[in-house]
């Protein structure tokens, strides 16, 4: 593998794990919904906070931890849907959209509620942004194939949570699902030899429309956004 060669061999980067520590607690203390700021502001400062190998190290390590945190949450509320029903749910990270299709009314969208605290509007969009703009070196720091399966898991449960989990599709939610895609494009771009399109993108790049934005600060409709068109634009190059 191209990634392990480059760690192995004369072109190794220099990495410091403390910085990257301190980088981390910064990301989950200072940003948030607790914030005073908006996300759209979060997320600039941010990018520009994790703007280094160190930073690449940590928005990689966001991204992981959020699509694992929210694995185990639907996997605690498939349990505790067939405890209280007898109704079994299952559970695939590789395609989450059967599950919200059986059970979405059932289901809490499990980003807004992370153990971890990360915002999937702030701290999540960001860690995103840094992968996809430094998409360049991420076979320097670590494996992106791993980390692209997680880019497209933390997609499906954003664009499953509009469609089935009644989630406010505001231009904060958009820019997420944008910059996601954005991203995921530039990783592919990026690997020698990239996973197969995941199931629930695959079946969303065969639609073709559009799906209304609003102001965050009101039911008001700012703009539109075709996500079927937008993964096709990136992901079939």
């Amino acid at each position: 593998m191209r990634w392990l060669r480059r760690l192995l061999g004369g072109r190794r980067v220099q990495l410091d794990p403390e910085r990257q520590q301190a980088l981390l607690r910064d990301v989950q203390q200072r940003y948030g919904a607790h914030a005073q700021i908006r996300f759209t502001e979060q997320v600039q400062t941010l990018t520009a906070t994790l703007d280094s190998d160190d930073g690449l190290v940590v928005a990689a390590r966001v991204v992981g931890q959020v699509a694992d945190e929210a694995h185990l949450d639907l996997q605690a509320q498939a349990q505790e849907i067939l405890r209280r029903t007898g109704r079994r749910l299952l559970v695939h990270r590789r395609n989450y959209r059967p599950l919200w299709k059986e059970a979405g009314p059932a289901l809490r969208w499990p980003l807004f509620a992370l153990p971890s605290g990360f915002h999937p509007y702030a701290q999540v969009a960001a860690a995103v942004a840094v992968v996809g703009s430094r998409a360049h070196r991420l076979d320097r720091v670590t494996d992106p194939n791993p980390l692209l399966t997680r880019v497209f898991e933390v997609l499906d449960l954003t664009t499953a949570g509009w469609e089935y989990g009644r989630v406010r599709v505001d231009t904060d939610a958009a820019t997420l699902a944008d910059q996601l895609i954005t991203s995921a494009g530039q990783v592919l771009a990026a690997v020698d030899d990239p996973p197969r399109l995941p199931p629930a993108v695959r079946e969303l790049m065969r639609r073709n429309n559009t799906t209304a934005v609003h102001d965050p600060a009101g039911p008001r409709v700012v703009a539109g956004i075709n996500l079927g068109a937008r993964m096709r634009e990136s992901f079939l190059v």
